[in-house]
């Protein structure tokens, strides 16, 4: 199966989450073809967690993984972290107090 381009995946999973009333933003602009995104949740309470998309070795998919989770500072640290490893690294920050971020969706590790 073909790769989508970041841009392209990164506008259907905005579009996806405005579907659901889930507000969400690019906190940065990475490259369109194919830059990483990473996708930032915040519960409005303090806490958030930030998600990369990986492979499974095992079955050569891609699959989410959590990257880190906590204190919303501290969730920060680390994407500003990865950012300064991967300039061309897309932010997705996706804001729910239910916690819903859509990414377990069928159809959302491409």
């Amino acid at each position: 199966m073909a790769r989508l381009t970041a841009r392209f995946w990164v506008d259907a999973y905005l579009a996806r989450l405005r579907f659901q009333d889930i507000p969400a933003f690019v906190v940065a602009h990475g490259d369109d073809t194919a830059g990483a995104v990473l996708v930032k949740l915040s519960t409005l309470d303090g806490q958030a967690r930030a998600f990369t998309r990986t492979f499974d070795l095992m079955t050569g998919d891609r699959v989410w993984q959590e990257l880190t989770a906590g204190p919303e500072c501290d969730v920060d640290q680390s994407i500003t972290k990865q950012r300064s490893f991967d300039p061309d690294l897309w932010v997705i920050e996706v804001e729910d107090r239910q916690g819903r971020h859509l990414l377990d969706d069928e159809g959302m590790a491409n």
